[in-house]
């Protein structure tokens, strides 16, 4: 390559000859001609060689023709392949585009407040649960269209009471309601049976209350939600590596700090900050209604003898004093309240823990008292009747008479 940009600036600028020019780097005269001919520089080009695949290549396009999908492991096996098999692997790669139909995705371009794309997020990490334990738990992940800004928060399960609960918090950050909301077929959010999507009824009571419509995205399309992808592999590599968390608890602290960082960032595609785009998609959200969906999970039971209630595989206390009354049982993503005729009788921090008895200090010495007052005496009330002493006079009369 010297040698050619020589040649060429000695013949160009200096006005050298080609006799000149071979004497001068002491090449031959051919060779300065034909670098003066060239107007593109030397590339070393290899003479291509065969491939070991070549000659089972069109078995593999005979497979690939009745089979698109066919995995290059069974390929391997109906042709009885016996070699290395990531050449193999290449090849079915280049031939495989070649019998299968194309599958394009298009661009898309949001409209200011117009959808909010939202995803449940396993971090690779696991968090202390209490009681020794420890669990992987989900992160739901939104995020708006528009503005490109990221919320989320992990919550406790996959449960429709949790989902729902994680995504009216990723809203509240958003500071208004999306018009859409964009979400893959959980089952907690609905599927799409003959052609047509068919929500949850916890899932629809959620949108009705905000006014907000849903669109649920097919199998094996990732590009129809895309934003919210690319944020679950951002939170993978910019947020995870390096942390440790105490709980649940810490865990949100931590992704709180971090996200008011990133919104702050200058965008990729947008090339403008999510934080100061979020008031222009704001503006065109619709208002949070004046009572907002209350997603938590309520059931009614009788509260047996033992005094405790189940949720999910954990038992919590209940005052022993209501054995026997139907209590409401209120399940958020932080607590356990139990109620009884709207009167408060139990509240508990929740426990993500599995199979195990919350007991509170109260409710045991209530027991305490229950047993002591059912073992002592109680005293016995004998009523003696009085009787009317006309009645001995009435009896004289009759005798006499």
């Amino acid at each position: 390559m010297e040698d050619w940009a020589e040649i060429r600036r000695l013949h160009m600028a200096e006005g050298l000859g080609i006799k000149t020019i071979a004497r001068r780097l002491g090449v031959a005269r051919n060779t300065v001609r034909a670098v003066l001919r060239s107007d593109a520089p030397p590339r070393y080009e290899r003479t291509p060689q065969g491939s070991i695949v070549d000659s089972v290549e069109p078995e593999i396009r005979g497979l690939l023709s009745e089979f698109p999908g066919m995995p290059a492991t069974v390929i391997a096996e109906r042709i009885g392949w016996d070699r290395g098999m990531t050449v193999l692997r290449d090849r079915i790669g280049e031939l495989r585009p070649l019998f299968v139909p194309p599958d394009p995705s298009q661009r898309t371009w949001y409209r200011p407040g117009e959808l909010a794309q939202f995803d449940l997020w396993q971090p690779d990490v696991l968090i202390p649960v209490g009681f020794g334990q420890t669990a992987k738990l989900w992160t739901l992940v939104g995020v708006a269209g528009y503005s490109r800004l990221i919320g989320a928060v992990m919550v406790p399960s996959r449960a429709g009471h949790d989902v729902l609960a994680g995504m009216l918090h990723v809203i509240g950050e958003f500071g208004a309601v999306p018009r859409k909301a964009v979400w893959d077929q959980e089952g907690c959010i609905g599927k799409i049976r003959g052609g047509r999507q068919v929500l949850t009824a916890e899932f629809q009571a959620f949108c009705g209350v905000l006014g907000m419509g849903a669109i649920l995205v097919g199998p094996r399309d990732p590009e129809a939600k895309g934003l919210v992808e690319r944020a679950n592999g951002y939170l993978e590599t910019s947020f995870l590596p390096g942390r440790s968390f105490e709980d649940i608890a810490d865990f949100n602290r931590q992704l709180a700090v971090w996200l008011r960082r990133a919104n702050q960032r200058i965008h990729g595609t947008t090339r403008v900050r999510p934080s100061e785009m979020i008031f222009e998609d704001r503006g065109a959200m619709m208002p949070f209604p004046p009572v907002l969906p209350d997603p938590s999970w309520r059931f009614v039971t009788r509260l047996p003898r033992d005094h405790y209630v189940r949720v999910d595989t954990n038992d919590y206390s209940v005052n022993p004093r209501f054995i026997g009354r139907r209590v409401e049982v209120h399940v958020t993503l932080d607590e356990v309240a139990v109620t009884c005729d709207g009167t408060e009788v139990a509240r508990h921090r929740r426990c993500l823990a599995k199979h195990q008895t919350l007991l509170v200090a109260d409710h045991a010495r209530i027991l305490r008292q229950m047993r002591v007052e059912a073992a002592e005496p109680k005293p016995v009330e004998v009523t003696v009747e009085e009787r009317d002493l006309g009645v001995y006079d009435q009896i004289i009369v009759e005798v006499a008479s």
